[in-house]
C-alpha cells in the first residue's frame, strides 16, 4: 500500500515552475485523495468492514427492486427474451465493474467515481460526474422505496386482509396524494444508518441473507410450474425490444458500485474493494437470470402487463395457495429495504467527499465524533430522498436514474485509460483485463443504452445537468478547496 505520508510527486518539475492549471480543469492529485481519506468536518470515518460485508453493501444496494419491480415493467416489452435483456444490461455493467475495480484499488476512496475523475479528468467533470451520481443514489432510493409499498400492500392483504388506501400508498399522477409507506421506509433507514457504519453494515447483511433466500425459494417453487409453450416465440417484439427492455433493466444493476463508495471505511481496501465489487455483480447477474428465466416460464408474458408484484402473483398461481405470495412478499419487504438502506449510505458517502472538498456545503463532511458518521448529511439526504420517494412516479424515477448511472459509468471507464497511462507507475491490486478494449466497449455500451432511452428522460437528464453546472459556478468553482489551498498542485 501506498505510504501517505510520503506520497510521491506526480511530476519532477519544480511545484514553484508550474503553471497553475485553469480552474476547469485542476485535478487532485491521487497521493492527496488517499491521504485525506476519511478525515472529516470535525472528526474522521472509522475503518471497520471487511470484504464480506462490502459485498454485502454492494448486493444490498443492487439486488431489489429491479427483479421485485422492474421485472413486470420490463417483461410486456421484451417478452420470454426478458432473461436476454438482463444479461445485456448485466454484460454492460460488467465492463464498467471491471473499470471500477481497477481505480477502486488504486483510489480507495469514498468518492467513488467523483473522485476518479477529480483526479483524471478535472474539476468540471468531477463534479458533472458527482452531480450525476446524486441522481443515481439519491433518486434511485426514491424509485426503490416506491417500489416497497406495492410489496407492503401485498403482504397486509395476504395476512389481515387490509390494504392502505391508495391515497396513501401511492404518489401523485398514479391516483393517490402521498405513498406514506415509500416514506416510512426511508426515515426507518436513516434511524439506522445514523448508529455508524459497523451496526449498518451488519444490518444489511442480515437482510442481504433474506433476499437471497426468497429468490432461490422463488426459483425452487416456481420451476414446478414451468411450461415450454411460454418461452415461445422468444422474441415476440423483436431484437431492438430487447436492447430497450436491456436500458430499462440497467437499472437493476444500479449499486454494484457502492462499496467503492465504502473506500474510507473499508479495513484493507485495496484488496477488498474490487474483490467485493466484481463477486457482488456475479451474484447479482446469476439470480437475475435465473429468476427472469422461471418467471416466464411460470407466467405468460403478456400476463406481467400492469403486474407490480409479478413474483408473489406467481408464488400464488403456481402452489395454488397464498400463503406463498406471502412470505414471498415479506421477502420482496426486506428485500427492498436494504437497497434503500445501502444506497442511501453510498449517496451520503459521495456527498461527504464533495463537501470534503469544498464543492459542496461543508455541512456534509461533517462526523460526528461518537458514531463515526456524517450525521447532518444523513439526516438532509433521508429526507429528501423520503419525500421524493412519497410524490414521484417509480417510472420516471427509474429511468431518471438509469441515465445518470450510464453517464457516470462511461466517465469511469474513460478515467481507467487516462490513469493507466498518465500513472502507469502506481500499484493497481486489480487490473482490467484485455486493456484498453475493455473499458472502450463498457464507454460504447453504456452510451448505446442512454440512446435507448425515451426522449422525456433525455429532457429530464438536460435539467438536471443545467441545474448542476448553475450550482458549480455559483458556488463549487469558487469555493474548491483545491484551489485555495494550492493551485499548482492541481495541475493539468
Amino acid at each position: 500500500m501506498l505510504d501517505h505520508g510520503q506520497a510521491p510527486p506526480l511530476t519532477s518539475e519544480p511545484a514553484a515552475t508550474r503553471k497553475p492549471a485553469h480552474p476547469l480543469l485542476r485535478r487532485k492529485p491521487v497521493e492527496q485523495l488517499v491521504a485525506e481519506g476519511g478525515q472529516g468536518e470535525g472528526g474522521a470515518l472509522k475503518r471497520s468492514l471487511t470484504m464480506w460485508q462490502l459485498t454485502m453493501i454492494s448486493i444490498g444496494a443492487t439486488l431489489g427492486t429491479g427483479i421485485f419491480v422492474v421485472l413486470g415493467e420490463a417483461t410486456p416489452i421484451a417478452g420470454p427474451a426478458v432473461f436476454i435483456a438482463f444479461i445485456v444490461a448485466g454484460l454492460t455493467a460488467l465492463f464498467s465493474a471491471l473499470s471500477y475495480a481497477e481505480l477502486a484499488g488504486s483510489i480507495p476512496v469514498s468518492g467513488s467515481s467523483y473522485s476518479y475523475a477529480y483526479a483524471t479528468m478535472g474539476e468540471l467533470v468531477a463534479w458533472v460526474c458527482g452531480w450525476c451520481l446524486v441522481l443515481e443514489y439519491g433518486v434511485s432510493v426514491a424509485a426503490v422505496a416506491v417500489g416497497w409499498g406495492q410489496y407492503l400492500n401485498e403482504f397486509l392483504d395476504g395476512t389481515i386482509g387490509l390494504t392502505i388506501p391508495e391515497g396513501f400508498s401511492a404518489p401523485l399522477g398514479e391516483g393517490g396524494y402521498i405513498n406514506m409507506p415509500a416514506l416510512v421506509v426511508v426515515m426507518l433507514c436513516m434511524v439506522f444508518l445514523l448508529r455508524g457504519a459497523k451496526e449498518s453494515a451488519r444490518i444489511n447483511s442480515i437482510m442481504v441473507a433474506i433476499k437471497i433466500v426468497t429468490l432461490v425459494m422463488f426459483c425452487v417453487i416456481g420451476f414446478m410450474g414451468i411450461k415450454a409453450g411460454n418461452y415461445t416465440p422468444l422474441a415476440p417484439l423483436g431484437v431492438t425490444a430487447i436492447s430497450t427492455a436491456a436500458s430499462m433493466l440497467f437499472f437493476s444493476y444500479i449499486g454494484f458500485d457502492a462499496a467503492s463508495t465504502a473506500g474510507e471505511e473499508a479495513k484493507n481496501p485495496k484488496k477488498d474493494l474490487p474483490r467485493a465489487i466484481m463477486l457482488s455483480l456475479a451474484i447479482v447477474t446469476a439470480l437475475y437470470c435465473l429468476v427472469a428465466l422461471v418467471a416466464v416460464g411460470a407466467m405468460p408474458w403478456q400476463e406481467f402487463e400492469g403486474s407490480e408484484a409479478a413474483l408473489a402473483k406467481i408464488m400464488e398461481n403456481v402452489t395454488g395457495h397464498a400463503f406463498w405470495s406471502v412470505v414471498l412478499a415479506a421477502g420482496a419487504i426486506v428485500a427492498i429495504a436494504s437497497v434503500v438502506f445501502a444506497v442511501l449510505y453510498g449517496q451520503t458517502r459521495i456527498l461527504f467527499a464533495m463537501s470534503r472538498d469544498g464543492l459542496m456545503p461543508k455541512a456534509f463532511a461533517k462526523v460526528d465524533p461518537k458514531t463515526g458518521t456524517p450525521r447532518v448529511n444523513t439526516i438532509i439526504v433521508c429526507l429528501f430522498c423520503g419525500l421524493l420517494a412519497a410524490f414521484i412516479p417509480l417510472g420516471e424515477l427509474a429511468n431518471a436514474t438509469s441515465i445518470g448511472t450510464l453517464f457516470a459509468f462511461g466517465l469511469v471507464n474513460i478515467a481507467v485509460v487516462i490513469l493507466r497511462y498518465t500513472r502507469p507507475e502506481m500499484n493497481r491490486t486489480f487490473r482490467v483485463m484485455l486493456f484498453p478494449v475493455t473499458p472502450i466497449l463498457g464507454f460504447l455500451c453504456c452510451g448505446y443504452l442512454m440512446t435507448e432511452l425515451p426522449g422525456v428522460t433525455w429532457m429530464v437528464f438536460g435539467g438536471w445537468m443545467a441545474v448542476g453546472l448553475v450550482i458549480y459556478f455559483l458556488y463549487g468553482i469558487r469555493r474548491s478547496r483545491l484551489a485555495a489551498a494550492d493551485p499548482a498542485a492541481a495541475e493539468k
